[in-house]
């Protein structure tokens, strides 16, 4: 990196001002969640991994500290201090500005991944107090604000000196604001996720984590100097593979394409994108670059080599990448991306600039590694052979006219067919599902019983989740298709529903149907969990029938401990076992009234450690899983 860009108080252009941030929240971190919460971190970290992209920091740390709050620091130029032309500190219109940073002046940054020039005064604007502290100079100078707005007068506009300390740096601590979060602990397990992600994405940079919440506090160094090379050996750690990781790089139009890939015995695809630094869970155009070049490169190797015959037709993408697993970074200088929260990459010349290194990098490698091209052609040829005979499964089994989706005598469908307003509810039992029926409101509420444990799909081959007549019927009732490894016939577009809604049992038995059927969704329809479609529904444990006053309903233990506390006078106390217990006022009253009920929102924020966790608990090794329960034994909910 070129070490004289300038970065000072004239690097910093202010766009427009802060008011509607916390208004609406969810614009700007995607959900008031967990997800949104630790979306706070990720953005003041990203500033940071910005600086080590210009050249200028080489360690963070990030500290979730005792009181809830979070401090990162980096040693990077520290953000500028001086007088800007608004006649007020740099740093001060950083923190109370939208859109006021270094990423719109060239100079500055030749890459970034903050959240285009938000993320600073977005954070600030969402936390009940935040401190910045910049070193530079020799002093360390301070600002402080409470929730957005700055309690620190300046001194003829500039920032007071607290101390003085060698070095450059900055060093951001923040508060959420709980009457904005719904919860404001951060997961300590997704952070380090995404800071290791991080580490690897930048072989140069360390990054420690502290989490002085727990009795013993814990730390944790993240230094990866094999790069994405490192992150592959990582993913596949516990997978027979069947090659060397396979490493590439270049350059074109000033967007650096960087990639590795390696092909293990399973039948499914794993394909990470990351944009200057940043996941992009819905992929975009420079996984499209890579995945149209790759296929056609294998497919004419196979054509070369006589694997494809002159009447085969070719194989398709998903064929060619059954069994792959592979990163694909790129830094853009502009890049572009779908929604606020960069889940998916916009710019038409990513996918030019990764084709061409892709193809001209690969072939390369092909050219002098014969026997690996070969391996990765046999798992092309494996799952072209499965695809033909589970096409003509899948043609079997969704076409014949009993599985019809207004045929299906289970499904209590609504009147409506605006999806938009419609919301389909998944009853665990035929007892709870006849009480739903006469409870919902039948004009845009559709009730769907299913009886028993549906199929675990992790440990089933395809023909046997195509052939389970529970998971048949809720295919043709979403109207969408599925997607697996094998080919892709899913279409969100086509849902009918625009609430999926889990409603089972407040039970162990009602949490592993929720558990089975949430990876379901997530294994063969997760574009229903990342744009979110899927909810479980929370119905109460407890009646309280107070002698005196309102009865009440309590979701949880926690909700009875507080209502014993405040009603001093007596109450008689209902236990509900099931959702069959209930009649159907009570069922509408607690469970369905969209005024009343309570609904939980199922998201996914890493999609490689859900990938992870999901294999573990639901497959088929068992030691994994042993040791994972016995670590997270502490966190379970007791149902006694």
């Amino acid at each position: 990196m070129e070490k004289e860009a300038r970065y000072d108080a004239s690097s910093i252009t202010v766009l427009e001002g802060l008011e509607a941030v916390r208004k609406r929240p969810g614009m700007y971190i995607g959900s008031v969640s967990t997800k949104g919460l630790n979306h706070l971190v990720y953005e003041i970290v990203d500033n940071a991994v910005d600086e080590h992209l210009a050249g200028y920091c080489d360690a963070i740390s990030v500290t979730l500290e005792a009181d809830g709050s979070a401090t990162v620091e980096d040693n990077g130029r520290g953000i500028p201090v001086g007088m800007h032309e608004k006649g007020v500190s740099a740093e001060r219109l950083v923190f109370t500005t939208l859109h006021a940073g270094g990423k719109f002046d060239d100079s500055a940054y030749k890459t970034s991944g903050g959240l285009h020039g938000v993320g600073s005064s977005v954070v600030n604007a969402l936390s009940t107090h935040l401190t910045v502290r910049v070193k530079n100079g020799g002093n360390i100078y301070e600002d402080k604000y409470e929730k957005g707005n700055p309690v620190i007068p300046l001194e003829n506009g500039l920032l007071p000196v607290v101390g003085r300390a060698k070095g450059t740096g900055t060093s951001i601590n923040f508060l959420p604001d709980d009457t904005i979060f719904d919860k404001t602990r951060f997961k300590e397990d997704e952070i380090k996720s995404r800071l290791h992600e991080t580490a690897y994405l930048n072989p140069g940079l360390t990054i420690h984590f502290e989490d002085k919440r727990k009795e013993i506090p814990e730390k944790i160094s993240y230094h990866e100097p094999d790069g994405i090379v490192g992150f592959i050996k990582d993913m596949n750690k516990s997978k027979e593979v069947l090659h060397d990781v396979i490493y590439f790089k270049g350059e074109v139009d000033k967007i650096t394409v960087e990639g590795a890939l390696q092909y293990v015995n399973e039948f499914h695809e794993n394909v990470l994108g990351f944009c200057n630094n940043i996941y992009n869970a819905e992929g975009g155009t420079h996984l499209t670059g890579f995945k149209t070049a790759f296929t056609n490169i294998i497919n004419t190797y196979a054509r070369e080599l006589n694997i494809l015959k002159e009447k085969d037709v070719n194989f398709t993408g998903a064929d060619v990448r059954n069994g792959m697993t592979a990163v694909i970074s790129i830094k853009h200088p502009d890049p572009r991306f779908e929604g606020q929260t960069k889940t998916k990459l916009d710019n038409q010349d990513a996918a030019k600039a990764v084709s061409k290194v892709t193809n001209d990098e690969l072939i390369r490698y092909f050219d002098r590694n014969l026997e690996t091209l070969k391996s990765i052609i046999g798992c092309a040829e494996k799952a072209a052979k499965i695809r033909k005979t589970e096409e003509k499964a899948k043609t079997n089994l969704l076409t014949k006219q009993k599985f019809s989706f207004d045929s299906n005598g289970k499904l209590a469908n609504c009147e409506s067919r605006d999806a938009s307003k419609c919301e389909i509810f998944i009853v665990e039992g035929d007892s709870a599902g006849g009480s739903a029926k006469t409870a919902r409101n039948r004009a845009y509420q559709a009730i769907l019983p299913i009886r028993g444990k549906i199929l675990n799909v992790e440990k089933a081959s395809i023909d046997k989740v195509l052939a389970n007549a529970e998971i048949k019927t809720m295919i043709n009732a979403f109207g969408c298709g599925f997607s697996e490894g094998y080919g892709n016939d899913f279409d969100i577009t086509k849902l009918r529903y625009d609430k999926i809604i889990i409603m089972a049992d407040a039970d162990v038995d009602g949490a592993h149907i929720s558990t089975l059927l949430l990876t379901l969704f997530y294994r063969f329809m997760p574009e229903l969990i990342f744009e979110g479609h899927v909810y479980i529904a929370m119905p109460p444990l407890y009646k309280a029938m107070p002698s005196r006053g309102e009865e009440e309903y309590l979701y949880d233990d926690k909700a009875l401990e507080k209502y014993r506390k405040r009603h001093k006078g007596s109450f008689t106390l209902q236990r509900y076992k099931g959702l069959g217990e209930m009649d159907a006022d009570q069922l509408w009253e607690t469970t369905l009234n969209p005024d009343t009920r309570m609904l939980k929102l199922v998201e996914i924020e890493d999609a490689r450690m859900a990938s992870e966790v999901t294999e573990m608990l639901m497959g088929t090794d068992v030691p994994p899983r042993k040791a994972f329960i016995y670590d997270h034994a502490t966190d379970a909910e007791l149902d006694v």
